[in-house]
Formats: C-alpha cells, structure tokens, sequence
C-alpha cells in the first residue's frame, strides 16, 4: 500500500494526520519486506508501527509481549476501534484457547497476542502454520538480549517462528537498548538484511533531577507539594511501596501502593483510581507501569535508586507523555552507594553457594540423583529460605543462575486461575443430596454463567459469582469443596506458587559447572549497568540527559539545558558574569585600565573577563581606545 493508504488508515482508525517521527519509516521497511528494529522511546507510539502496516495488508500479525496487562489494554483498545484483535494467556480454558486458534486459521483475526512461552506450545505451532500471518512482532525485544537488563530466557523460543513462518518479516521494538543489546536482538532473532531505526533518547519535554538528601521521604513530601498533577513513585520492594503510600498519605499526599502480590481486582481498582485522579500518587514497584498510558503524569520519581539506567529510563519515560513539561526526580544519600555495590555480589553469589542451593532444592523435593528429569515439582521458595536458613536475594539469584546454567528452570509466582469441571451427568444435578441450600445456589450460578463445565476444565472467578448473586466469597469456596467431596465436580482453587522444572536429570554437586556465559560475563554486564548508575547519580560536572543518551549509544550529544545540572551551570555562569562585571567596572571607576591589568587583578578566566568587556563595550558602559589598548568608563 502506498503513503496515502497508511495515512488514510492512520487517520480513520486514530485520528490522526501525521505520523511521528520514524514511525512511518519502520512501517514502510515492514511493507518492504525487512526485518526492522524500531528504537522508541515509552510513549513514542510504538504499537502504531505494527499495527498500521497489518491494516494495509490482507493477512495478520503475531504480536509477541511478556506482559498480559498489556495484551489486554492494546486488545481493548484495537476491538474499541472496530478492529478484530485477540490474545492467547494462561486464565483461558483449552477450549477456548482452541476456538480462538480455529478463528486465527480462517483470518477472523488481524492481530493475535501471544506470551513467548507460548511459542514452546506444540498444539500452538501446529495452529500457526495455517494462520494468514504476514507479520510477527516482538514487543519489549531487549527481553531477547542476555546483556539486557530484563532478559528473559523464554524470549529465546520466538527465533523458533522462522521455521514455521519462513520469508515472514519480523518487527522488533523496545524502547531502551544499548548498541549491544541492539546487536544481540538482531543476532537472536536471526535478521535477514535487518533495519534498524532508532528515535533519540531525548525528552525535551522532561526535566531531570538528582537530589542528595539523607531524609529521602522529607525530601520527597517538599517535591511533591512544588510539584502539582499526578506522579509515581517507584521503590525496590513490595513492604516499602506500602510503608511510603501510607506516610505520603499522613502527610496530606493521596497515596496508593501497587506491586505484583496484589489480586487482579485489587490491582485494577487501585490503577483505575489512580487514572482517573482520585489517587494523586502511585507508590510502585516495576510492576506497575507497562501498558499503562496515562500521558499527564508530571512527576516520576525513585526514592530507591535503580539497577541500570535501561531501567531507570524505561520508568522515567511514563512522565510527561502528553508533551507538557514533567520531572523525573532520583533521590539519593552517600550510602547508595555501597547499597549498589551489594546487588552485585548479591546477585552472584558464591560458586560453591550455588552449587549448595541446588543440592539442597533436590533434598527439600525429594528428587533423586539421577531423577526428576522433565519433572515439574511445586517450590515453596520461602520455605525453602527459612528450612536452611538462607538469605532470600543471593538464594534466588543462585536458582536464577542454575536456571541460565541449564540445569533447572525456576519458574516464579505462576497465577493460577481457579477452575472446575463438573463429573456429575445433568440430571443428577437435580437431586444433590443432603439439605444443604447453598450448594445448589453455588452450582447454580456457575451453571448461569459459564459454559462447557461438562467437557472440560473451566476457569471460573469466585469474585465475580460473588457479586453478581450477592453470594459471600466464603460460601462460594466452601460449598465448591463440599460438592468435590460429593464427586459432584472437581474444583482446583486458584494458588499463587514457584515452580521448579528439572531440565536435566539431578546431578550431584561435584559435577554441576557454572558456565563462564551465565556468571562471570553477566556479572561483568551489571557491574558496567551498575558504575553508570553511580556515575549519573554523583557525577556533578555533566548533564543528567546528556549521560544518558551517550550511555545508549548516541554521539555528539549536547547538554540538554534543562535538567538540574545544567540549570545550576546557568545560575553559576550568570552570578560569575555578575561579579566579573562589577570588577571591572570598579577598577575602571578609579582610572583606565589596560587588558592586563584585569588579567593580573581579578581572579576568574581570561575568557570570562574578555566576554564581560565585549558585552560592556556593546551596551556602551566602557569605551576602548585602540591606539593605547585602555578601556574607561563611558562620560555620561
């Protein structure tokens, strides 16, 4: 399809004229056939890129994205615009998940989103083969990189879509990667003649700010309050979201905190509220913030200092997206320092340490030597902490590590969703023994809203049969568990729980090697993420931006002018010019003055003092008489 045509669909489906900048160049390389790798910064319209070009075309894209949030918020979006859009995740039925593949085969779809474990799915390939795909797109792509800082080994499946997809283009998008990491994607997702375009990093728009204060929350309560509209503020953990929610709030700031551990209603709520200005500030780990286009946030700021600098622009990127001026504040004190400095050694731990943790996890499993191959085991991991009396980061690290070792796959917090089958045959259902009513209301208000119990597994919600039939949540679950008893059906209840997959067969201690790929070179990585990190927040003799953006690669960068450093040179530049001019005037006010005379006199640069007597020449002050080089004061 030819410009007009993108622009046309660009026009009916968002409203708007233009594109803005790069994003039609990434949809023409698409429409050309390239495998493109689009660099734009949060906020910078990534989704139009993909989603224009499927539009021009007959066929459908595959959207690949880690976050279910956002499958659902872009999915929401596409079908509110008259758009056929659907998404595959873990809280559908089989069945469902199988009729929804069925209308992706026979092109009732123009967009399917899909996790990057679904890739490993075979009944999913076998789908997919008959699927009109001419686009397959990777949200988040430096998730792909192991020298990213969010690398996700999942991601590694999506390079597997070539086989099956062959001459199929790929759309790679992230907003933070490094010229590394932009190496490696390409390089993992096996670019044929790749593309790559890449936006700058600067935001004019946005303001950066470090402040070096020992009383953080103080700090922070006098910025909020100079500071109006809505912000975010991000922390490392899921108690101190919390503990600073509630001290904002007593202070007279309408605070809320978000983190993973919330249920999806509670999340929803709580972001809902936060969107539509009842709560003025989100305290929130980095679970909050993907797929969340709330574009008049004024304020982000981090009262814990952040990993990387990827991460820290990701997040700083959620301000200011309509445009308007916005903040983005760190907040540091001298022991940061050292509290960086630990995360390293915290995140690899010790050879031997690791090797301890994996013989350990096979004895709190039960697992044999030489057993547990292809075998899934539930992993209570905080029991597993406090059984052996480990410390909880280096331990996860070490599980982490084995996870990139190859030897175990240590699969976190899986959600999931309550479901039920009914075993009983229909007419039986009229004759539930025993007098107990609220059996047959509980039975009955599932019947009423879902469908398929019979044939299959269906995933049900307690929260939602409770408010719609006014049926306490206690209830629900204690009569599911009374009619299981009664074989009537087979509830499974929703539980929230690691995983460990043995990806080899258990090893004894000895013979476990940790691969120089998965520990030395890593550790390398983050320790140059981390020293950038420290550079940015104590570095007092360079642009806050102008740090950033060298650090993501771009040359000749010049400071930005607006961010605290640069606002303090200015103040600094001008109380000099001030005090050089009153200098010179003073001395000029007792007699004529040679050039070196204010050179030998007063103590700032030769070029400071030649720019103040050209100034003072132009705004007639001081005359200059050339044939005896002496500058006096002008007669009034």
């Amino acid at each position: 399809m030819n410009n007009l045509g993108i622009r046309e669909i660009l026009k009916k489906y968002w409203g708007y004229n233009e594109f803005r900048e790069l994003q039609e160049d990434i949809i023409e390389s698409v429409l050309n056939g390239n495998d493109t790798l689009g660099l734009l910064p949060t906020g910078g319209g990534k989704s139009i890129t993909f989603q224009v070009p499927t539009l021009a075309r007959e066929g459908m894209s595959v959207v690949v994205t880690p976050i279910i949030s956002l499958m659902k918020d872009q999915v929401d979006n596409l079908v509110s615009k008259g758009i056929k859009a659907t998404y595959i995740h873990s809280g559908l039925s089989l069945t469902e998940i199988r009729r929804t593949l069925d209308k992706c085969t026979f092109g009732k779809y123009k967009f399917l989103y899909i996790s990057p474990e679904r890739i490993a799915s075979e009944s999913f390939i076998d789908k997919l083969r008959f699927m009109p795909v001419e686009l397959i797109v990777v949200d988040e792509a430096h998730c792909i990189s192991q020298w990213g800082y969010d690398f996700r080994p999942s991601f590694l499946n999506i390079a597997r879509l070539r086989k099956y997809l062959p001459g199929i283009p790929i759309l790679a998008l992230t907003a933070t990667a490094t010229p590394e990491v932009v190496g490696d994607i390409m390089e993992k997702l096996d670019f044929k003649n790749g593309k790559v375009f890449s936006k700058s990093f600067a935001r004019k728009n946005l303001t950066y700010v470090v402040r070096k204060t020992d009383d953080k929350l103080t700090q922070l309560t006098d910025i909020l309050g100079k500071v109006p509209g809505s912000g975010i503020v991000y922390v490392r953990s899921r108690a101190r979201a919390k503990q600073i929610a509630e001290e904002l709030s007593r202070r007279a700031i309408p605070a809320d905190f978000y983190h993973a551990g919330l249920d999806n209603a509670d999340k929803s709520e709580r972001q809902n509220k936060w969107k539509s200005g009842e709560t003025r500030i989100m305290v929130a780990t980095n679970a909050f913030g993907m797929g969340i286009d709330k574009p008049d946030v004024r304020i982000v700021a981090h009262i814990d200092i952040p990993n990387s600098l990827e991460e820290y622009y990701q997040e700083a990127g959620r301000a200011g997206r309509d445009g308007k001026k916005a903040y983005v504040v760190l907040l540091v004190k001298n022991t940061d320092k050292a509290i960086l400095k630990k995360r390293i050694s915290d995140s690899f731990p010790d050879k031997e340490y690791i090797k301890k943790v994996y013989e350990r996890v096979g004895n709190f499993l039960s697992v044999p030597v030489e057993g547990g191959y292809n075998q899934v085991y539930d992993f209570n991991f905080v029991l597993f902490c406090k059984t052996f009396k480990y410390p909880i980061i280096p331990t996860h690290s070490a599980l982490s590590i084995l996870t990139k070792a190859g030897y175990i796959d240590f699969i976190e917090e899986i959600d999931t969703q309550s479901r039920i089958m009914i075993l009983a045959k229909k007419e039986e259902l009229y004759h539930l023994p025993g007098d107990n009513p609220n059996l047959d209301l509980v039975l009955q208000a599932i019947l009423r809203t879902y469908s398929g119990l019979f044939a299959d597994y269906v995933f049900i919600n307690e929260e939602l049969l409770s408010s719609r039939f006014n049926i306490p949540p206690q209830v629900i679950y204690d009569s599911l568990l009374t009619l299981t008893k009664m074989h009537i059906l087979h509830y499974v209840p929703r539980k929230r729980t690691p995983y460990i997959y043995y990806v080899t067969s258990r090893e004894q201690p000895k013979y476990i090697v940790i691969p120089r790929s998965a520990y030395e070179v890593l550790k390398e990585k983050m320790t140059t993420r981390i020293n950038a990190v420290i550079k940015y927040a104590y570095n007092e003799e360079m642009c806050r931006e102008q740090m950033i953006r060298e650090y993501f690669g771009e040359k000749d960068v010049q400071p930005c002018g607006h961010c605290d450093y640069c606002i303090g040179r200015k103040r600094k530049e001008q109380y000099n010019a001030g005090d050089v001019i009153n200098g010179i005037t003073y001395m000029l006010s007792l007699r004529p003055r040679t050039l070196n005379d204010f050179f030998d006199t007063l103590s700032f640069s030769k070029e400071d003092i030649t720019t103040a007597l050209s100034q003072l020449i132009d705004e007639r002050f001081i005359t200059l008489q050339p044939d005896y080089g002496l500058y006096s004061l002008t007669k009034k």
